[in-house]
This record gives C-alpha cells, structure tokens and sequence, in this order.
C-alpha cells in the first residue's frame, strides 16, 4: 500500500490519543493489538515516504539564434 502523510497523521493522532482503532485516508479502517504494533507500523510509514523522490518537472525553453 502506498501511505501518505495523511495516513501517518492519523496513525500519530490515534497512538497519541490512546486509541487502537484507526481510519485511513482510503477510507479503510484497522484495529491494531497493541501500541507496539502501532509504532513498528508508523515507523514503515515514515521509512516509505521518505524513501520516495520528489517528481520534477523541467521544461525546455527553445533559445533564439540557431
């Protein structure tokens, strides 16, 4: 799955929050077993999106005098 930041906002609220149930971006909702399991989780999360380069766009501009 490809997470995105929205994803490991909601993980870090519901860890935050002390809750075990979280609803993600999709619209899919998880049940973890415990705060190790959360952490180990966010911890993925982070370590994908960080690992993903930016998207760059370059444009060309035609030069006058060829």
């Amino acid at each position: 799955m490809a997470w995105t930041q929205d994803d490991i906002d909601a993980l870090q609220t519901a860890i935050g929050a002390g809750v075990k149930r979280v609803r993600y971006s999709d619209g899919s909702e998880t049940e973890y077993h415990s705060l190790k399991e959360m952490r180990s989780l966010l911890s993925e999360m982070k370590a994908s999106l960080a690992t993903k380069k930016p998207v760059r766009a370059f444009r060309g501009a035609p030069r006058s005098g060829y």
